[in-house]
């Protein structure tokens, strides 16, 4: 197996996010938060993440693409947050282009904790029950409005092509013959029949916070969207293994979606090729690499 980490970099920023950047615009369109301390945290993919004071956070779009995403959280989560079993970044307030920047932009409360990627759980089974009965609650059929999204929630065969294609981009980092059987066995299950139910969308260990080793929220619903539910089951194979997977799944049952082998396995393929994905696109960024390697091949 190569040592050397495959794929590209994280998608460059469309835009430099500085500190002063942010602070003209809530200059501009929250006076009355511009004086608050502003640091930079973090960047993803999508977006750049500054704290604000000791209770907000700034979250804004670094790439155009990401920028209707940001819209539809401002959108959705007001109104699938408040009835979740855990804490979600519902905006505190929102904003718009202003000066240089050209996106909407949110202001959201700030949670203690971490990611659960980044540490050790106490309790695992407790989390796995958390989590479950979270995404039991989120599951509810969702509206015509609700925002399309093609790279989740669909049929797997939807994904085929390209998980084959990275299935021989790490040819050097995988056992290429088991991934692709597991991958063609999951094809073959039967397909979700029911109506789309709301999803998360991107739900794995880095977009779940934990502190002192109890969950405290659930972040970063830029990919919500409805569909086949099994997108966001796939956290149990990126989260859980042994007895705390097992009590995830009993914990996610729920009337209107039963967790049945059918189920079961499309989320275990939704892991593998969501996990394809990150692998293929993290050359730059071996925390994100390793969290792939577990979702294509977890423990059992």
């Amino acid at each position: 197996m190569s040592n050397t980490l495959p794929g590209v970099n994280m998608p460059a920023a469309e835009i430099d996010l500085s500190i002063d950047l942010v602070q003209r615009l809530l200059g501009e369109q929250h006076p009355d938060l511009a004086e608050l301390p502003l640091t930079e945290l973090a960047y993803g993919w999508d977006n750049v993440l500054f704290r604000l004071g000791s209770e907000l956070t700034v979250r804004l779009p670094r790439r155009a693409q990401a920028a209707e995403l940001v819209v539809n959280e401002q959108r959705w989560l007001p109104v699938l947050g408040p009835r979740l079993p855990l804490a979600t970044p519902v905006p505190v307030r929102v904003g718009g282009p202003g000066g240089d920047y050209p996106w909407a932009w949110s202001v959201l409360p700030w949670f203690e904790g971490s990611p659960v990627g980044l540490q050790t759980l106490d309790d695992a089974e407790a989390a796995a029950k958390s989590i479950g009965r979270f995404l039991a609650v989120l599951h509810q059929p969702a509206p015509p409005a609700a925002p399309p999204n093609p790279f989740r929630g669909g049929p797997l065969a939807g994904r085929d092509e390209v998980t084959r294609q990275r299935i021989d981009q790490l040819a050097d980092h995988l056992d290429t013959g088991q991934t692709l059987a597991r991958w063609e066995w999951a094809l073959a299950q039967p397909p979700w029949q029911g109506k789309p139910l709301w999803l998360h969308g991107d739900l794995h260990p880095m977009n779940v916070l934990a502190n002192d080793g109890r969950l405290e929220a659930v972040i970063d619903f830029g990919d919500v969207t409805s569909g086949d539910p099994a997108v966001d089951l796939a956290v149990g194979f990126s989260m859980f293994d042994g007895a705390a997977r097992e009590a995830f799944r009993q914990a996610a049952e729920s009337p209107l979606r039963a967790v049945d082998d059918a189920m079961w396995a499309r989320a275990e393929a939704w892991a593998l090729s969501i996990g394809l994905a990150i692998m293929t696109t993290s050359a730059d960024n071996p925390t994100m690499f390793g969290l792939g390697q577990q979702m294509v091949d977890p423990a059992p």
